[in-house]
């Protein structure tokens, strides 16, 4: 009696399950990706402002962005990447911030951890109809590193810690579908 309610308990709990998947949510006919450059919006010649206390620019980030967003798809592999004329999909982005700001300070008031922040602009568009699928603005991802101590890094580290990161967010954005 016992074992048969062990069974009952144990199956019940299979059957039940939380629903989790590792597909897609998106419609089987959307199988297919192409990853525009993305767009550097940022001005290096801005002034700075009561809104932008510094200003840092990054040469090169917004190539960095779009080769770690496809390789987060290939990575992924629930879209293919393809060449525009044979995706279903296509997004555009544009990087339109970078910053760097300090975390936290020493006893002397000197900085021991940075964050690096990278903010973009994204539009998913149905390569078959044209249609916008979703837009996004301020989508941001970071890193943050150290500059004193045993794990002390450099700026560059920071920089691809964030590429990185908002990569793999826009993989999960685009994947999910939510």
């Amino acid at each position: 009696m016992i074992k048969k309610a062990l069974l009952a308990v144990v199956l019940t709990s299979f059957l039940a399950g939380c629903g989790y998947t590792t597909n897609t949510l998106l419609p089987p006919e959307l199988d297919s990706i192409h990853v525009s450059n993305f767009v550097n919006k940022i001005n290096p010649a801005a002034e700075v402002s009561d809104k932008r206390m510094s200003y840092t620019y990054w040469p090169g980030l917004e190539n960095q962005i779009t080769r770690a967003v496809i390789d987060g798809f290939i990575f992924d592999r629930h879209l293919e990447v393809k060449t525009e004329a044979k995706a279903s999909m296509v997004l555009k982005g544009e990087l339109v911030d970078y910053k760097q700001f300090p975390l936290s300070y020493d006893r002397s008031d000197n900085v021991e951890e940075m964050r690096t922040q990278i903010t973009v602009n994204l539009e998913l568009y149905d390569n078959t109809t044209k249609e916008l699928i979703w837009s996004e603005k301020g989508f941001t991802g970071w890193s943050s590193y150290n500059l004193a101590g045993p794990n002390a890094t450099t700026e560059a580290e920071g920089v691809r810690g964030a590429v990185q990161d908002i990569a793999l967010r826009v993989v999960e954005r685009v994947v999910e579908a939510w």
